[in-house]
């Protein structure tokens, strides 16, 4: 049984608790968060503190916490030679106090509280000092993911840069896309299915084969016209920028 004590409660270590919870192979022996929350059903067995002094002894430590947090956090921890872990895609490794032995649990999937994920399809990217370090946390990994791969914080950084670009950005301009429609008093959902299909489509094409649009094609007059409807300036900077990128792939 792999005992682990989840540091900080925002939205990754939640759903790290909905997925390791009434797991056989693991078992949450405590949350600290620096707030105090009542853990809600199925949870409100699992012990809770917002003293930090009073955080449990456990196999693996999993900080959750905002990544400029990460490092003076790990080293206010009292206890020593422990195994702490963060959940960043963006921090390295070496961000954590030295006085632990050191690793990252980062699952690659973009959560929010509200909406419960399926843990068994998303990436677990794992790295650690030591060997034995690893292997506890490739064993961690798989009892919640099919997909449990070691990433160096150099590589990760390039991942979640990745990330950003296909998940945040993209996100943003589904917004731009709902303002627009919203103008013209039209849902949103006249475009999901839309959106569920270029999704899809990555799944057997390759981004540049599945690139569609008036851009790719240089439809000079429809990019004019789309151009002359866009009455809000940043909305046309973005507009004229990706047309400008399509246009020399």
């Amino acid at each position: 049984m792999i005992k682990v004590v989840l540091l900080g409660f925002g939205n990754v270590n939640s759903h790290l608790l909905n997925a390791l919870h009434n797991n056989s192979k693991v078992s949450v022996i405590q949350v600290f968060n620096r707030n105090i929350i009542k853990m809600i059903s199925p949870f409100e067995k699992i012990p809770f503190t917002d003293d930090i002094s009073k955080i449990a002894d456990a196999d693996i430590y999993i900080i959750g916490i905002p990544d400029d947090a990460i490092s003076s956090f790990s080293e206010s921890l009292s206890f020593q030679n422990k195994l702490v872990v963060h959940t960043s895609g963006g921090a390295a490794m070496n961000a954590l106090a030295a006085k632990n032995r050191r690793g990252v649990f980062y699952p690659l999937q973009t959560f929010s509280k509200q909406r419960k994920v399926a843990f068994k399809e998303i990436p677990i990217c794992i790295e650690a000092e030591n060997p034995a370090d690893l292997e506890l946390l490739r064993k961690l990994g798989e009892t919640i993911s099919e997909n449990v791969v070691e990433i160096s914080s150099e590589k990760r950084a390039k991942l979640h840069l990745a990330a950003v670009f296909v998940n945040n950005f993209v996100n943003h301009l589904y917004g731009i896309g709902s303002e627009i429609l919203k103008d013209e008093k039209l849902p949103f959902d006249l475009l999901k299915p839309l959106i569920a299909e270029t999704a899809s489509k990555i799944k057997t094409l390759s981004p540049e084969e599945a690139q569609t649009g008036p851009a790719k094609r240089n439809d000079k007059k429809t990019i004019e016209k789309h151009l002359h409807l866009l009455e809000n300036n940043s909305y046309r900077d973005f507009y004229e920028m990706f047309t400008k990128a399509l246009k020399k792939d």
